[in-house]
């Protein structure tokens, strides 16, 4: 785990209701002690995650197609900036193409996974990703071991 803190501290970005629900819901249903912010878009995220009062979250799952400001615009704003260093990144996509997971990995996402479309293997990717070995998953990015599937 990240932390030792008590509270796992996750953010979701993406535009689409349904799956912000179901990510939800998924997360409530593993029962694990977090916190978990979702936005619609990467403007507003952007705009928390520079707000000097904003707490920075332990993993960020982070769509790729956003209006106003895409989830690849959003990754490269937040690798630039060394407070947010130590943020674990999960791109989290309906995407599979090549080129996105190329794009996201030159970028410095940590990892990418392909949004499930069945709400059981949702749990089992969220719980697997939140207690993955992040220390692994961020130094030395290993592109074998980015796209995460199960």
């Amino acid at each position: 785990m990240l932390t030792n803190e008590s509270t796992l501290r996750i953010l979701l970005a993406d535009d689409d209701e349904d799956d912000r629900t179901f990510f939800s819901e998924a997360i409530a249903e593993l029962k694990m002690t977090n916190q978990l912010t979702l936005f619609n878009d990467g403007k507003d995220l952007m705009e928390y995650m520079h707000n000097p009062d904003a707490k920075l979250p332990h993993i960020l799952f982070l769509d790729l197609n956003m209006p106003y400001k895409n989830g690849l615009d959003c990754l490269k704003e937040i690798r630039a900036d060394q407070r947010f260093k130590n943020v674990s990144i999960a791109i989290y996509s309906t995407s599979s193409s090549e080129k996105d997971i190329e794009n996201t990995f030159v970028e410095g996402a940590n990892i990418y996974i392909k949004k499930p479309n069945d709400f059981s293997e949702l749990k089992k990717v969220i719980k697997e990703v939140v207690h993955m070995n992040w220390q692994f998953h961020s130094s030395g990015l290993n592109k074998e071991t980015f796209f995460f599937s199960i």
